[in-house]
């Protein structure tokens, strides 16, 4: 096992990235594109991604997709920011590639590199929110990703403003309207801010106007893990994707308002890389 390596894909809103990894998690080699504007397109994306990683030493693959997935058959639900519910995707990637193909959600593959390998290895009882163009989500209990009776973890979802914005998932006021970095440049706008600021310069600025973006921002975020503390009780709380190191920095600034639970919070050690190395690793996992 120690000599073969997978290839671990990371479908995002705004980015694919695939990765080829050791067993142990290492990288060997890599390669990304711009998301495309239609699952048509961005099937031949991932195609043309896994060609770019590939070797004769790859013996599986594992997809992370931005959806609800039901791990036993590999059926990808409607929803997401990328909508992959309709190609048959897991069968169609194993017959090109003649190699076994996992697909699950992307937030379940990141949480996988997370505890294997960054922020929460050693710890049995793990909340991993990811933080990019929407909010992913998983939860891991007892050691053992929590999957519920078809998918689970789709923790972007839950609602931190009853009678809030309306959602891709239908509802109102789910912590992906106004947490995510799709949230973030609605609120850089509402400020007057030129959409060029990154979270990074508003947390570095002390006038009124960027801290006004941020508390905006990361409020409803301290909610939703107040939520998910009371519901799930994780040691750890692990804020991945591209703007899960900022996130944890701006969450200083608006301490737990109970102290009823106890839970960490710390940034993904794997950072951005954390969806291809969990993808890779999950496919080993599940190799007979």
């Amino acid at each position: 096992m120690s000599a073969r390596e997978a290839i671990g894909v990371d479908v995002g809103g705004t980015t694919i990235k695939a990765a080829r990894v050791s067993a142990a998690g290492v990288i060997i080699a890599q390669a990304s594109q711009a998301t495309a504007k239609t699952p048509t397109d961005v099937l031949a994306q991932i195609d043309a991604l896994i060609a770019a990683c590939d070797h004769a030493r790859v013996a599986c693959i594992g997809i992370g997709v931005p959806s609800p997935v039901d791990f036993r058959t590999a059926r990808i639900f409607p929803g997401g920011y990328v909508d992959l519910s309709g190609p048959p995707l897991t069968g169609r990637l194993s017959r090109t590639n003649g190699r076994p193909v996992f697909t699950d959600n992307d937030g379940t593959m990141a949480l996988v590199a997370e505890a294997r390998l960054g922020a929460a290895k050693g710890s049995a009882n793990v909340v991993m929110l990811t933080i990019g163009t929407g909010i992913g989500g998983a939860a891991m209990l007892g050691g053992k990703i929590v999957q519920g009776k078809a998918s689970a973890g789709q923790l972007g979802h839950i609602t931190v403003a009853y009678d809030g914005l309306d959602c891709a998932c239908g509802r109102l006021g789910c912590l992906e309207t106004l947490s995510s970095g799709t949230a973030l440049g609605r609120h850089i706008a509402n400020a007057g801010l030129p959409a060029t600021v990154t979270a990074e310069e508003l947390l570095s600025r002390n006038d009124a106007q960027s801290r006004g973006v941020i508390e905006r921002w990361i409020q409803p975020l301290r909610s939703g893990i107040e939520s998910l503390a009371a519901t799930l009780d994780p040691e750890i709380v692990v804020l991945g994707g591209g703007l899960g190191k900022a996130a944890c920095t701006a969450l200083a600034s608006v301490p737990p308002k109970s102290t009823w639970f106890q839970y960490r919070v710390a940034p993904a050690i794997c950072g951005s890389e954390a969806g291809v190395i969990g993808a890779g690793l999950a496919a080993f996992e599940r190799l007979p």
